[in-house]
C-alpha cells in the first residue's frame, strides 16, 4: 500500500477521534471535583476555586469547545472555539486538483500541508468527501476562490469561525499565493472583510489564539504583496479592507495611495500613503507598490494588549521594493480627542507589538496626524497612530510642572545651604542632631529625584536608547522611595523620643540604623523591581521613563511602601497628640528633648499629609486617567514638594530662624569691623 495512503488513513483516524463530542464539561485544576461542582460548571452558577478552568462542549450543530475561568466565584468566558464552518473542505475546494484529498495544499512536504485537524475542530464531511471537489470542473474556482464565498458569508462571525477563517486565510497565503490576480484578491478581501466588520470586533476577545489579529495582518500582507498589477494599477475595495497597487518607476513624480473607508455609523475615515519623488529616484528598474488599508484592525490588535495607548486611525500596510526606505503617511483620527498627543508607530513583525522606533511624527492637528515611517520588509510593513488618554496634554499642565520643578530645586538647594550654615547651632543635642540629619537626607533625596525627573524627560523626548530610560527610572524609583523612608525614620525618631525614654542609643548606632532604613530599604526594593519585571519587558511604562502599571503593576513597588509609610507616620502623629496631652509625658525625659520632639512631630504632622495628598492624586490620575483636574492637582503638589520642605522643615522652625538671625548679626558685626 502507498505510504501516502497509509498517512491519510492515520490522519482521518485522528480526525474521527477528535470529532467525538464530550458529554460532560471538564474542570482543569490541581484538585479533584465533586459531582456538585461539575453541575455548577454546567449551569454557570458560583464556582469555588479561583483560576479553575471549565471546558464545555459546543451545541450539536457546532464543533469545538468553550472555556470558562473561575473569577469572583463566577464562571467567566475565557475563549469560545465553537465553529460551524468546515474549513478543511473549503480549502480543498480551492486547492490544486492533482493533490491527494488529505494534502490540503500543493504538492510538497507532507508535514507542511496537513489538513485542519487541530484543536478538536473536525470537518462535517466524511473521509474522502473532499475528493469530489477535484477534477477538470474545478478550474474556475481555483482561478478566483469565488466558490467558497457563499459558505463564508453565510456563517456567523462568532469567535470559533473567526479563528477558522484566520487559519484558512493563512493557509491560502502560504500555499496558494502564486499569480494573485484581481479576482483572487477580491475573493480574499471579501473573506477577510467578513471578520473585520466593525459590528463583531468584540467577538475577537474570545478567540482562543490571542495572536489571531496579528496572524491575519501577516497573511493579508503576504497575499496582497503577490498581487499582479495590470494596466498600471489595481484597486480592490471592501467596506473594511481595501487594496491598491500601482506600477512605479524612477521617473514617477511621487505616488499617492488615498483611502476613504467605512468605520462605523458615523461615516468614513481617510488615510493616505505617499511615496516621495526623491524615494522613487532610488529605483533601479520599474516595480510595483501595494498598500492595504484596515479601518478596524487596530481595535482588534489592541484588544489583547494592556497598554493604555489605543489605535486611533487606520492600519496602513505597504509592500514596496527594498530600495525605498521612507514613506509619508497621513491618518485621520477615529476619535478626535483634543487633549491627548499622538504617536506614530509601526507593527513589529517578529515581536507582534507597536513600535515607536519605526516612525517619527511630522505634523499633528485636531483631525489628522502625518508620519514619516521607515519601511523594512522583515521588520515593519504596517503602520498606524497611537493615542493615550492616560496623560492629557495641556500647556497649563506643562507650565505648572516645569515652573514648579524649578522652584522645587531652588528651594531644596536653599534648604541644604541653610542647614549647612546653621548646623552647629541647631544640633547641640542628640535629638536635634538626628532631626536635622533626617531633614538633610529628605531634601537631598528629593533634589536628586527632581533632577533625574528632568533628565528622564530629556531621555524620553529625544528618543535616546532604552537602557538610559531604564537607568533613569531605576534611580527615580530609588530616590523617591528614599524620600519616604527618611520620613519614616523621622517617625521612628519621634517614637524613640517619646516612648523609649529609658533606651539610649549612641550617634553611631543611630546613623547606621538611619542609613539602613533611609537608603538600604529603597535599594532592595528598587533592585528587586527591576530584576523581576525587566526580563519580561515590563519595567517601563509605555511612553514614559517611569514604572509600568498596566502590564506588570511595577508601580506598586513604589505606591505600596510610600502609602504605608504615610499611614504609619499619621498614626505616629496621633500618638504624639495623645502622649503630650497627659501629665505623665516626658517622665525621665529632659524638657529640652521634649521640646525638640514636639518640633519633629510638627514637621511630620505637616509634611506627611502633603506627601499623602500628592501621591494620592497620583493614584487618582491612574484610576481616572482622563481627568485634567487630577493631573493639574498632582503636578502642583508634586512639583512644589521642595518648597514645602523648605517652608515647614526649615523656615518655620524657631531654632533655625534664631540661628539664621545670629549668623546674620555675626556677619554684620564682622563686616562692620572690617570697614572700620
Amino acid at each position: 500500500m502507498d505510504v501516502r495512503v497509509i498517512h491519510c488513513l492515520l490522519l482521518w483516524a485522528v480526525h474521527f477521534f477528535l470529532a467525538v463530542p464530550h458529554s460532560t464539561p471538564r474542570i482543569l485544576s490541581n484538585e479533584s471535583k465533586t459531582g456538585d461542582e461539575q453541575d455548577a460548571c454546567i449551569n454557570l452558577i458560583p464556582c469555588q476555586d479561583k483560576g479553575a478552568i471549565c471546558i464545555q462542549p459546543c451545541p450539536p450543530s457546532f464543533h469545538g469547545e468553550t472555556s470558562f475561568v473561575c473569577e469572583d466565584r463566577k464562571w467567566q468566558m475565557l475563549s469560545d472555539a465553537c465553529a460551524s464552518l468546515d474549513v478543511q473542505s473549503l480549502f480543498q475546494r480551492i486547492s490544486q486538483s492533482e493533490l491527494l484529498p488529505c494534502s490540503g495544499g500543493h504538492s510538497g512536504g507532507a508535514g507542511e500541508h496537513l489538513p485542519f485537524v487541530g484543536e478538536g475542530k473536525p470537518g462535517h464531511g466524511k473521509p474522502g468527501d473532499g475528493a469530489k471537489y477535484f477534477g477538470a470542473g474545478n478550474h474556475s474556482c481555483q482561478a478566483d476562490f469565488s466558490c467558497i464565498i457563499p459558505d463564508i458569508l453565510s456563517s456567523p462571525a462568532i469567535p470559533g469561525n473567526i479563528a477558522d477563517i484566520v487559519e484558512l486565510l493563512k493557509k491560502i497565503s502560504l500555499l496558494l499565493s502564486e499569480n494573485v490576480t484581481g479576482g483572487k484578491m477580491k475573493s480574499y478581501s471579501r473573506i477577510a472583510n467578513h471578520i473585520l466588520n466593525s459590528s463583531i470586533i468584540s467577538n475577537w476577545a474570545f478567540v482562543k489564539d490571542r495572536n489571531a489579529g496579528s496572524i491575519l495582518l501577516d497573511s493579508v500582507n503576504l497575499f496582497a504583496g503577490k498581487l499582479l498589477i495590470r494596466n498600471g494599477s489595481e484597486s480592490i475595495q471592501e467596506p473594511f479592507i481595501a487594496t491598491k497597487g500601482y506600477s512605479i518607476h524612477r521617473n514617477t513624480s511621487g505616488k499617492s495611495f488615498d483611502f476613504s473607508m467605512e468605520f462605523n455609523s458615523t461615516g468614513n475615515i481617510t488615510g493616505q500613503m505617499v511615496i516621495p519623488e526623491e524615494e522613487l529616484l532610488r529605483l533601479p528598474r520599474a516595480s510595483k507598490a501595494i498598500s492595504v488599508a484596515f479601518p478596524t484592525l487596530g481595535a482588534i490588535l489592541e484588544s489583547n494588549q494592556l497598554d493604555p495607548h489605543f489605535v486611533n486611525g487606520m492600519v496602513l500596510s505597504v509592500s514596496l521594493p527594498e530600495e525605498l526606505q521612507n514613506i509619508l503617511l497621513t491618518f485621520e483620527k477615529l476619535n478626535k480627542l483634543r487633549q491627548v498627543g499622538a504617536q506614530c508607530v509601526g507593527w513589529h513583525l517578529a515581536e507582534r507589538r507597536w513600535d515607536p522606533r519605526a516612525c517619527e511624527l511630522r505634523a499633528h492637528n485636531v483631525t489628522t496626524v502625518v508620519c514619516v515611517c521607515a519601511h523594512r520588509r522583515r521588520t515593519y510593513r504596517s503602520f498606524s497612530i497611537l493615542m493615550s488618554p492616560a496623560a492629557p496634554r495641556s500647556s497649563v499642565l506643562d507650565y505648572i510642572t516645569w515652573v514648579g520643578l524649578g522652584l522645587s530645586i531652588f528651594s531644596l538647594v536653599l534648604c541644604l545651604v541653610i542647614e549647612a550654615v546653621v548646623w552647629h547651632h541647631v544640633t547641640k543635642t542628640e535629638i536635634t542632631y538626628m532631626r536635622h540629619f533626617c531633614l538633610v537626607n529628605i531634601a537631598a533625596s528629593l533634589l536628586v529625584a527632581d533632577v533625574l525627573f528632568i533628565l528622564a524627560a530629556v531621555v524620553h523626548n529625544t528618543n535616546l536608547n532604552y537602557q538610559l530610560c531604564v537607568a533613569a527610572t531605576f534611580f527615580l524609583h530609588f530616590f523617591y522611595l528614599a524620600l519616604f523612608f527618611w520620613m519614616f525614620t523621622l517617625g521612628l525618631l519621634i517614637l524613640y523620643g517619646l516612648l523609649l525614654i529609658f533606651l539610649k542609643i549612641t550617634r553611631s548606632v543611630f546613623l547606621a540604623a538611619a542609613f539602613s532604613i533611609g537608603y538600604g530599604c529603597p535599594l532592595v526594593i528598587s533592585i528587586l523591581t527591576v530584576a523581576i519585571t525587566e526580563p519580561k519587558n515590563g519595567y517601563l511604562r509605555s511612553g514614559a521613563c517611569w514604572l509600568n502599571w498596566y502590564e506588570t503593576n511595577a508601580l506598586l513597588a513604589f505606591v505600596v511602601p510610600a502609602l504605608s509609610i504615610i499611614v504609619v507616620n499619621l498614626i505616629v502623629v496621633v500618638v504624639v497628640v495623645v502622649k503630650t496631652g497627659r501629665s505623665s509625658v516626658g517622665e525621665g525625659c529632659k524638657s529640652q528633648d521634649l521640646s525638640s520632639m514636639i518640633r519633629v512631630s510638627k514637621n511630620v504632622a505637616l509634611l506627611t499629609p502633603l506627601l499623602g495628598l500628592t501621591w494620592g492624586f497620583g493614584l487618582a490620575t491612574i484610576i481616572d486617567s482622563r481627568s485634567l483636574a487630577f493631573h493639574i492637582t498632582f503636578a502642583l503638589l508634586n512639583a512644589f514638594q521642595g518648597f514645602f520642605i523648605l517652608l515647614f522643615g526649615t523656615l518655620l522652625d524657631r531654632k533655625t530662624r534664631e540661628a539664621i538671625r545670629m549668623n546674620c548679626l555675626s556677619l554684620r558685626q564682622k563686616w562692620g569691623l572690617e570697614k572700620s
